[in-house]
C-alpha cells in the first residue's frame, strides 16, 4: 500500500473533561500561572513558588493537580496529621471557573483523604469568598470563625470561616 491508502495514526482527542494528578515540587511552576491569576491581589492570599515548594517538603503534604487539554487548570495543597487533614489552598484558573474542577478536587481530596484513613477535613475560607458555597454544597459546615483573621491590602478586615467535612472511612 502506498503513503496515502495506510491507517492513519489517530492523535488522542482533546476532551474538556479534567484529569486530576498528584503533583510534586517539580510541578511547582506549573500551577503558578493559575496562583496568579486564581486568587485576587487586593487580599494577598497567593503563594509564591518558594513558599509551595517549601510546603511540599513537610510530611504528610500534598499536591493534587488538574489538567484540561494538557493545560493546568486548577491546583489543590492539603495536609495531614494522623486522622485530620486541612485543605489549604485551591484554585481553579477564572478561564476554567463554572466547570466543575473545584468540585472534582474535592472529590479527589476526600477520597485522598479516606485513602489515608483521615476522618476530618478542615479548611479557612475568607468571609465572601465566593467558593464558599462549593464548601458549603460539598459537605462541609461553618464551625466557626476567626474575626478580623483577613487583611486587604487596603486595610480592610475580613472574617476567616471555618469549616469541618467528616469523612467516612
Amino acid at each position: 500500500p502506498d503513503l496515502w491508502t495506510r491507517p492513519r495514526c489517530q492523535a488522542k482527542p482533546m476532551t474538556d473533561t479534567p484529569d486530576i494528578r498528584e503533583g510534586s515540587i517539580r510541578t511547582i511552576e506549573e500551577i503558578m500561572p493559575v496562583m496568579q491569576a486564581a486568587f485576587d491581589p487586593a487580599f494577598g492570599e497567593a503563594w509564591t513558588a518558594d513558599q509551595s515548594a517549601g510546603f511540599l517538603t513537610l510530611p504528610g503534604s500534598t499536591l493534587f493537580v488538574s489538567e484540561t487539554n494538557n493545560i493546568v487548570s486548577g491546583f489543590a495543597l492539603v495536609r495531614y496529621v494522623f486522622e485530620e487533614a486541612e485543605l489549604l489552598l485551591i484554585a481553579v484558573h477564572p478561564d476554567h471557573q463554572g466547570q466543575g474542577i473545584g468540585k472534582l478536587l474535592i472529590r479527589k481530596i476526600i477520597d485522598w483523604s479516606k485513602s489515608n484513613r483521615i476522618k476530618t477535613l478542615f479548611l479557612e475560607v475568607r468571609s465572601g469568598n465566593q467558593a464558599l458555597e462549593l464548601y458549603l454544597r460539598s459537605g462541609f459546615i461553618k464551625i466557626g470563625a476567626r474575626k478580623d483573621y483577613y487583611r486587604g491590602r487596603s486595610g480592610e478586615y475580613h472574617d476567616a470561616i471555618t469549616l469541618r467535612l467528616d469523612i467516612n472511612v
